[in-house]
């Protein structure tokens, strides 16, 4: 019998991210539906935020309402979490019962999914990043942490692994973050530390951010964050280490086909920006076949040192 809380899920990571659909499809059947719950909660939350449908369109007074929306879904969270209900719509009953049904199978702690939260009231309380330490925050708030809760659901417990786990959201973050350097200025989000932008000569205003003229100096603050990635897909690879072959490969799929979206925006150029910066449904599949090497050859990586890189809350 078909279960539509799983259905639901898997049609939220369908819609809305290819490439993290795409790197799921390598899990074992269970650990696919877990990953895919997780994600049609996190996505659904991001959109509530920022008024967008699966990470697209953008209605024009999304800040109104945006803190009774922020603690609406607190309120649906801690319920789900403890096991009572406040939820009327089929859809969202749906995601809250994946998320309640992920976080006991694997004993996630609870406070990461506040973790995840407090990203998102980042957001509402439309924070100013002036240095790269302030922006790796964020990352790890909105992304590394939802890193930590995917290794659980692969099994992890030991805190250094669970670090480079985080590395991974991390450096997904940047990324993400270098693509929509202009469709976030033009919403009037600006996510690139001020430091940044003055030290590529790009202006700082969101509306001077999306003019064209001015496109050539974000790409280079776009490539320094680009740079900072790097360093954080490298630390996670580390971690893939401790993974069993088929999470690696996964992992290593997802890696190397969102760290594409990098590159893609280095190759490109400024001009790059003009369309969705990304790879062809091609190019990610070679990507993710091609992942099953590097998850093959995981033993041969050279553990490094996170002395210098974003230290998580541990409490």
């Amino acid at each position: 019998m078909t279960d539509p809380v799983i259905t639901h899920a898997h049609e939220s990571i369908a819609v809305g991210s290819k490439s993290f659909a795409l790197a799921s499809r390598i899990f074992a059947p269970a650990m696919r539906d877990d990953a895919a719950m997780l994600y049609a909660w996190c996505r659904y939350c991001d959109d509530v935020i920022d008024g967008q449908d699966m990470g697209h369109g953008q209605i024009e007074d999304y800040r109104t309402g945006q803190r009774d929306r922020l603690n609406y879904l607190t309120a649906q969270t801690r319920a789900a979490l403890e096991g009572t209900s406040l939820i009327s719509g089929e859809d969202e009953s749906y995601i809250f019962q994946g998320l309640a049904r992920v976080f006991e199978i694997h004993d996630i702690p609870h406070r990461h999914a506040f973790e995840l939260i407090r990203g998102f009231e980042m957001d509402t309380d439309i924070r100013h990043y002036q240095t790269k330490d302030d922006i790796l925050d964020y990352c790890y708030h909105v992304a590394g942490v939802v890193g930590v809760m995917m290794a659980y659901i692969m099994g992890v417990r030991d805190a250094a692994t669970l670090d480079r786990a985080s590395d991974l959201g991390l450096a997904f973050q940047l990324t993400n973050i270098a693509r929509d350097v202009i469709d976030d200025a033009k919403a009037e989000r600006i996510y690139v530390p001020e430091d940044v932008l003055l030290n590529a000569g790009a202006p700082i205003t969101a509306a001077d951010i999306a003019k064209w003229e001015n496109w050539p100096a974000n790409h280079s603050a776009a490539t320094e964050l680009l740079e900072m990635a790097e360093q954080y897909y490298d630390s996670a690879k580390v971690g893939i280490k401790e993974l069993p072959f088929r999470c690696a490969w996964a992992i290593c799929a997802a890696l190397s086909v969102y760290r594409e979206i990098g590159e893609a925006l280095r190759r490109g150029g400024p001009e790059a920006w003009a369309q969705r910066v990304g790879a062809s449904k091609g190019r990610k599949i070679a990507l993710a076949l091609g992942a099953s090497g590097a998850a093959m050859r995981r033993e041969s990586v050279a553990v490094t040192p996170r002395k210098k890189l974003y230290r998580r809350p541990i409490s």
